[in-house]
């Protein structure tokens, strides 16, 4: 059994930059609407601090740069300072159990809703003045939400946006966030200028490769030099086509930002499986589409998308990535380290919750195991947490 317990890639560790992990299983950030009035919440400490282990390495839910850039009722900011006092004690409590920590930063550019009142006399704005398609909710047919057509950014608004995210990165490390990752996947404002199916510029933001990719690398070289591109991050999604943003060329567009990534220095790069596209849910199928990514880029790569236990132990031994993001499997087990390490059952999520903003239902009170005796008997427990 303890032969068996060696072969678990995904619990060896791995030095990432200057942090020492314990293990390669990422927290991924993932989006929860508890965040009243754009101002992260006492239950948050509790959510984040679940899911923390010694050496653990956890990702933000996306945190807006700007309150332009608030794009959905109840989601973080990060620009001001009640945002910065408020995320403080979250940091702390990740860190008081050995976390790291890192802030995701974003803009969602025309993926905006912009029905709440604190977002009123805010056009959404992206690198075209094409309206997105609304989502449509597959099980009712019901739309949600419908997107306003958006501003086309100018080239100085552009560079006024670059300064927000440079701000927001100065905030997070205010915070005592050990980082930052860039959001510039599933179709949001770095996206749409990325794919050249959303991105009908034609200056010079638009039309090759190169210039679809300026706006992206300015935020980055900006972020770097802000806090140190040893605390820097991007998330990446060239295969998706959310929010319309979709290209007709993503193995290309993956493969020259994770060779331009490099000029910078840049900690890691987080992108997403091109499997993902076609599953709500994990799956067994396997691609290697992000390999010559991963290959190409000299930082830390993280994979996401769909992993299992299984897949993502393969993708680690097989050296396809060297840390693996967990988003509804991590937020179903709090204790998720644990369950792979034990290969015990894992609950199961349950979508209807993940957005209700309720700050206890599916969101901390899904339930511990505890190993007390062996590895063949489990308790359920629950974390309970002073706020």
């Amino acid at each position: 059994m303890e032969g068996q317990r060696e072969q678990i890639h995904l619990l060896t560790p791995y030095k990432m930059g200057n942090f020492q992990l314990a293990h390669r299983i990422v927290l991924a950030p993932m989006t929860r609407f508890r965040s009243y009035n754009s101002v992260p919440q006492p239950h948050a400490i509790l959510y984040y601090s679940q899911r923390t282990t010694n050496g653990g390495f956890l990702i933000a839910e996306a945190t807006a740069i700007s309150q332009a850039a608030q794009g959905f009722k109840d989601t973080p900011g990060i620009w001001s300072k009640e945002h910065i006092y408020a995320w403080k004690p979250i940091v702390e409590a990740v860190h008081a159990k050995g976390g790291i920590f890192f802030c995701q930063l974003w803009h969602p550019g025309m993926g905006s809703d912009q029905s709440f009142e604190s977002n009123i006399g805010h056009p959404p704005v992206s690198s075209t003045d094409k309206p997105c398609s609304p989502f449509i909710d597959t099980t009712t047919g019901e739309v949600l939400p419908e997107f306003l057509p958006p501003q086309r950014l100018k080239p100085e608004e552009i560079t006024e946006i670059v300064n927000d995210f440079r701000g927001a990165a100065r905030n997070a490390m205010e915070a005592g966030f050990d980082g930052v990752e860039i959001h510039g996947a599933n179709g949001y404002l770095i996206d749409q200028f990325l794919k050249d199916q959303v991105n009908d510029r034609s200056d010079e933001y638009g039309g090759s490769l190169e210039n679809r990719c300026k706006f992206a690398l300015q935020v980055v070289e900006a972020v770097a030099k802000e806090i140190g591109a040893d605390r820097v991050g991007i998330r990446l999604s060239p295969f998706s086509n959310y929010m319309d943003s979709a290209d007709s060329d993503p193995e290309a567009l993956g493969l020259y930002m994770a060779k331009s990534l490099n000029k910078y220095g840049i900690l890691y790069c987080h992108m997403i499986e091109s499997r993902a596209e076609d599953t709500q849910d994990e799956t067994d199928q396997w691609s290697d589409g992000l390999v010559p990514m991963k290959q190409a880029f000299n930082g830390t790569f993280i994979a996401a998308g769909g992993y299992d236990r299984e897949n993502g132990n393969n993708a680690i031994a097989q050296e396809r990535a060297e840390l693996i993001g967990y988003g509804r499997l991590f937020l179903a087990n709090p204790d998720l380290p644990k369950r792979f390490e034990l290969d015990a059952p894992l609950n199961k999520y349950h979508r209807d919750t993940f957005y209700t903003g309720d700050p206890i239902v599916g969101y901390t009170d899904y339930p511990f195991i505890k190993d007390v005796t062996n590895e063949n008997e489990y308790h359920e427990e629950r974390l309970t947490f002073d706020v």
